[in-house]
C-alpha cells in the first residue's frame, strides 16, 4: 500500500475555506494508486461542535480518514500551539505529502512543520505535474514575472502549501449514512501542549465577506478612487458581480480603506477569474499581487498607466462615470 497524503483544514468561521477542498484535490492528484489514503487534519476549540460537521463535510468531499485535535486555546488560531498536535499526527501515519493552504495561517505553519520534520518544503504551488514516477511543483518567482519547476528529494514526509484559487474544489461526493461517515472521524490525544502564549481577545477591523484570496471576482481601487467614499462606487459594482472589493497599497497609505483590502507583493496575492482595476496606475509591486489572474479589466483617465500592459481589456476614461454605468448595466440585465 503507498504512503498516505494528509491535508490540513482550515476554516473561517464554522465554514471550511475553499482552499482546504482544493487542497483535497491537491491530494487526488498526487495519490499513486487506488490504495492511497487522504487523511485530514481538523483542529479548533474544545467547545466547538461544529467542528464534527465540519469534519464530515471533508469525507463527502473525498477524505477518508479525519482527525479532530480540540484544544480550548486552539481558536484563535495559533501556528506553535497547533504544531504538537499536528507533528505527533504527521510522525504516526507517515505520510508522502503534507498539504497546507497557502493562506496567512498556513505560510506560518507549514515552515514551522517542515523544520520540526526536517523535512523539503515547496511553497506557494500553483500546479502540481504528476505521472507515475515523476511528480514536480510549478509556482511563480520574482513577483510572478517567472515560474519554476520544482522537485522534493530525501525521505518523505514533504511538506508544500499551495496558492488558493489555483486547483478546483473537490466535488462533493455523497455518502450512504452518518453513522458511516463517523467511522472514519478520529480524535487527536492534545493532553501535554505547551503554551508560550495565550490570545486573549481577537478584534475584528472590518465585517466578515468573501475572501479577497478565494474570490472569483475582485473589484480593485488605487489612489485614483480618491477618498473613502469612493471605495463605495467600487462596492455596488462588487455586489453586483457577487465578488469583493480589493485596493492597492497606494489607497491603503493614504487612508481610503483598511490594509486588509491590501493586494500585492506586501499585501494579499490573488489569482480570481476576473479582476476590475479601477484607478490604479499598474505599480510593479501591485501587479506582484494580481497578475495571474485569468481576466483583468483596467479604467484609468491615464492612457500611458502601466496596468494597461498586462490587461486583457482597458478602458480609459473616468472610473466615476464608468463604475456606475456598468453598475447599471448589470442591475438592468439581472432584472
Amino acid at each position: 500500500m503507498s504512503q498516505p497524503i494528509i491535508i490540513v483544514a482550515e476554516r473561517k468561521g464554522q465554514q471550511l475555506r475553499r482552499v482546504t477542498l482544493e487542497a483535497i484535490t491537491a491530494a487526488i492528484t498526487l495519490c499513486n494508486d487506488q490504495s492511497s489514503v487522504i487523511h485530514a487534519f481538523l483542529s479548533g476549540s474544545d467547545t466547538d461542535d461544529s467542528l464534527m460537521a465540519s469534519a464530515k463535510e471533508l469525507i463527502q468531499h473525498g477524505v477518508h480518514e479525519v482527525h479532530i485535535a480540540k484544544h480550548v486555546h486552539f481558536e484563535p488560531y495559533q501556528a506553535t500551539i497547533v504544531l504538537p498536535a499536528l507533528t505527533n499526527i504527521v510522525r504516526t501515519l507517515q505520510p508522502s505529502y503534507i498539504i497546507i493552504g497557502h493562506t496567512s495561517n498556513g505560510r506560518e505553519l507549514a515552515p514551522r512543520l517542515a523544520a520540526a520534520l526536517h523535512s523539503g518544503y515547496i511553497a506557494d504551488v500553483t500546479t502540481i505535474e504528476s505521472s507515475q514516477d515523476n511528480v514536480s511543483f510549478i509556482r511563480p518567482i520574482y513577483a510572478g514575472k517567472a515560474f519554476e519547476r520544482r522537485k522534493f528529494q530525501g525521505v518523505a514526509p514533504y511538506v508544500l502549501s499551495i496558492r488558493p484559487n489555483n486547483n478546483a474544489p473537490a466535488p462533493f461526493v455523497e455518502q450512504a449514512t452518518i453513522t458511516e461517515l463517523e467511522g472514519h472521524i478520529h480524535p487527536v490525544n492534545c493532553e501535554g501542549i505547551q503554551l508560550s502564549s495565550i490570545v486573549q481577545h481577537v478584534v475584528k477591523r472590518i465585517n466578515e465577506g468573501i475572501d479577497l484570496t478565494e474570490a472569483d471576482i475582485i473589484v480593485a481601487g488605487g489612489r485614483g478612487v480618491r477618498g473613502a467614499e469612493g471605495f463605495t462606487v467600487l462596492k455596488q459594482l462588487a455586489d453586483q458581480l457577487g465578488g469583493a472589493v480589493g485596493a492597492s497599497r497606494a489607497a491603503c497609505d493614504a487612508g481610503y480603506c483598511d490594509y486588509a483590502l491590501q493586494i500585492g507583493q506586501t499585501g494579499k496575492v490573488v489569482t480570481p477569474e476576473l479582476y476590475i482595476a479601477c484607478g490604479i496606475s499598474g505599480a510593479i509591486q501591485h501587479l506582484a499581487g494580481m497578475s495571474q489572474s485569468r481576466t483583468i479589466i483596467a479604467i484609468n483617465k491615464d492612457r500611458e498607466a502601466p496596468i494597461f500592459s498586462i490587461a486583457d481589456y482597458g478602458i480609459v476614461g473616468d472610473l466615476f462615470e464608468v463604475v456606475p454605468l456598468l453598475t447599471a448595466q448589470l442591475k438592468e440585465f439581472r432584472q
